[in-house]
């Protein structure tokens, strides 16, 4: 191994430059403050400007640069917890919630990147969750092999693979993951906020909270308000009281985490996000270019302030690399940081009146920024959404059992598209018998497929015509149903009952 102790412990991120932000120097009004230009601030902001209110946005230092700014982006909704842990403590459909923030989160980051069109190489990939290198084969068989068998149940597109690419062994393959460059996605974000009338000042800490009226003093000029967003990483008190504002700080334990990066020739490693059973786990995942590609690892956790040696978390991260990628070049080291919360799931909701806040993130702090952001944004609309009893700072008891999860969210904006992003049935006609209709992943298309007696593959698109829900197969009846508005298809595509009046094209 050929440790470099020279490297400067500066991310590879910071090679792509931000644009900048004025410091506040006048006194002003607006709709909401948020506090913090990281992923949850840059993105609630965002979602407030967009629906037509006026926002302002304080950072102390420069956007992204921060926590943000240390993250390896993976975009996954597999948490650090199993999905067996997590239906163990919340119950299934507690389990699933949790899950589908996470696919929420990354539909919205995708749908962000294709209405400003923003070029930050994001791309949805396979995610393997995988056995440690060099631990016995067999080992962690039947924990896969369970895991993936929930998550099918519960929607997800999750499979039981025996041999993973490229590091072998047995694990579970998750579809519709995804990677990005997190710096270009937020610099567009930020212009994107900009352009569409938000205020971003920079160098701009937040001094002083007053709560009547609600305002917040940085740089000795105030901005009134009538919600304020707390979107730094640890959350300041802003207007809780003392005890309340302490004994949420004793609710989080903050961690510390180590990256490495180098180059490859093009081709080495899949393009996909993995990371292993290990405790702490290791991850991986590329950022492309054309002629090479650049591997990001990360792992080695521990609490802040607990490791006498932290040049040792680097040789030990360097030779895991070496290890799973033999030859890499390392050209960058970086440690960040990421908050764990007692039960592993996140604080999102209101600290305050009128004031929001989010963080505990854990590994998910791009996914769960996203989708602080996403809540902040329905919190100050007065709009509501699917997580926010499961994921309330205040929670003391959870409704597992009791909670119709599905059937009380299913006008929520992401009910509507879901199962684009979970969910797929199969890929293979091969499996598919006479006389059976299934959703199946063709060429990364869902495709509503059924075999007629004659054992003919009819094939029409999964997308119901009214509304663009996905459609399920009902076996009793041999038609396709949608599940948001009822429209019904034949097998070969024609409406049988709207709303939908155009039949389901071929795909």
């Amino acid at each position: 191994m050929a440790t470099q102790a020279h490297l400067a412990t500066t991310p590879y991120w910071t090679e792509s430059s931000l644009p900048r932000f004025p410091k506040l120097e006048r006194n002003a009004r607006v709709d909401v403050v948020v506090v913090g230009g990281g992923i949850t601030g840059l993105t609630t902001a965002y979602l407030i400007a967009k629906a037509g209110r006026s926002v302002a946005l304080l950072e102390r230092r420069r956007c992204a640069e921060i926590d943000t700014g240390h993250t390896t982006a993976h975009l996954t909704m597999v948490t650090d917890l199993t999905l067996a842990e997590l239906v163990g403590r919340f119950g299934r459909n507690h389990g699933q919630a949790v899950w589908d923030a996470g696919l929420a989160a990354i539909n919205q980051i995708d749908t962000i990147v294709r209405d400003e069109n923003i070029a930050c190489a994001f791309a949805w990939v396979p995610g393997y969750l995988h056995h440690p290198i060099g631990s016995t084969p067999d080992e962690g068989v039947e924990m896969f092999t369970q895991e993936a068998a929930l998550a099918t149940e519960l929607g997800f597109d999750a499979t039981f693979v025996s041999n993973v690419p490229f590091v072998g062994g047995p694990g579970v393959r998750f579809e519709n993951q995804a990677r990005f460059h997190p710096r270009l996605y937020l610099a567009g974000l930020a212009r994107a906020l900009s352009t569409g009338g938000g205020q971003i000042y920079e160098h701009s800490a937040a001094d002083e909270f007053c709560d009547d009226p609600l305002s917040v003093t940085s740089n000795g000029h105030t901005i009134s308000c009538d919600a304020l967003v707390l979107a730094t990483h640890t959350p300041l008190m802003g207007n809780a009281n003392l005890a309340s504002a302490t004994l949420f700080q004793t609710k989080l334990a903050l961690y510390t985490s180590y990256v490495v990066a180098g180059r490859v020739p093009s081709g080495s490693v899949p393009d996909a996000l993995f990371w292993d059973t290990a405790d702490p786990y290791h991850y991986l995942r590329l950022d492309t270019h054309r002629g090479f590609d650049v591997v990001i690892v990360g792992g080695e956790d521990h609490k802040t302030g607990q490791s006498s040696d932290t040049n040792a978390c680097y040789d030990r991260l360097e030779r895991t690399a070496l290890a799973l990628v033999p030859g890499i070049e390392i050209t960058h080291r970086w440690s960040g940081q990421v908050i764990a919360t007692p039960d592993g799931l996140p604080y999102i909701g209101d600290t305050a009146p009128r004031q929001f806040a989010a963080t505990g993130f854990a590994g998910n702090g791009m996914t769960f920024g996203t989708l602080g952001g996403m809540m902040a944004a329905d919190s100050v609309a007065g709009r509501a959404n699917p997580w926010s009893d499961l994921l309330d700072p205040g929670r003391t008891k959870i409704r597992g059992a009791l909670w119709d999860y599905l059937t009380e969210n299913k006008d929520y904006p992401y009910y509507l598209v879901r199962d684009r992003f979970a969910g797929t049935e199969g890929r293979s006609l091969r499996a598919l018998k006479r006389g059976e209709g299934k959703i199946l992943d063709i060429d990364g298309t869902r495709v509503a497929t059924f075999r007629d007696p004659t054992g003919a593959a009819i094939m029409r698109s999964a997308v119901c015509t009214h509304m663009g829900c996905a459609v399920a197969w009902n076996d009793a009846e041999r038609t396709w149903d949608c599940p948001c508005h009822g429209s019904r298809f034949t097998t070969d595509g024609s409406v049988i009952a709207g709303p939908a009046e155009s039949p389901l094209p071929e795909p």
